[in-house]
């Protein structure tokens, strides 16, 4: 929020109707303007640094991409940018991806005006909108889809532990790569080997994986 009071808003949404719907409900208040608007994940990486909002409100399926990784990206570059997840569907995996994103919030399109409005107010105010049922909804899932991971865990060799922990924390194969200075082929065959060896299929899952660890040492 600014001097004079204002939240600055992003809008990115593949939909031009959703977001000129969206731009008109918070264009009307006094207290949000709307600073810019995008339609795919790549205008909006370009551009929400440029207009440097307060809260960014961010589709999380994309023709380019995904909502969550644009928030990724964007918290990694500036943290004092909220991230504010829309959607259309209610996925516990997408949540979990959300959260370790460091998105603040995560709403479905069905929500009314004007709790969409005090969802941004409430994210540009610093408090967290993420649903703490949903939220012990998806450890609990990951609670029992981890049963005896623990000693997987312990046949990783240290460089695909490495990669584990590097996959927790969002970088991609080409940045994991850059980090331990390892062609992105190399590492691709490293990720492969280290969710076989979990019994995982995707990597969200072991980005998943980590992050509840993590959760449970707090």
């Amino acid at each position: 929020m600014r001097e004079d009071g204002k939240v600055r808003v992003f809008l990115l949404d593949d939909h031009e109707v959703v977001r000129r719907g969206v731009h008109e409900l918070l264009s009307v208040e006094g207290d949000i303007e709307v600073v810019g608007e995008a339609g795919t994940a790549a205008d909006a990486l370009t551009r929400i640094p440029a207009t440097r909002p307060d809260v960014a409100v961010l589709d999380v399926r994309l023709p380019d991409g995904s909502g969550v990784e644009v928030c990724r990206e964007i918290r990694s570059r500036d943290e004092s940018v909220k991230c504010l997840m829309l959607t259309s569907y209610a996925d516990d995996e997408a949540l979990f991806e959300a959260i370790m994103a460091g998105a603040s919030g995560y709403v479905l399109k069905a929500i009314r005006g004007s709790e969409l409005l005090d969802a941004v107010r409430g994210v540009a105010a610093g408090r967290s909108l993420l649903d703490p049922v949903a939220t012990a909804r998806v450890l609990e899932r990951l609670r029992n889809g981890g049963t005896g991971q623990n000693d997987e865990l312990a046949r990783l060799t240290g460089q695909e532990r490495k990669i584990l922990d590097l996959i927790g924390e969002g970088l991609t194969n080409r940045q994991i790569g850059e980090r331990l200075h390892l062609a992105e082929k190399t590492i691709k065959n490293y990720v492969s080997s280290l969710l076989s060896k979990l019994g995982m299929e995707r990597r969200s899952q072991a980005a998943a994986y980590v992050a509840r660890r993590q959760m449970e040492r707090r």
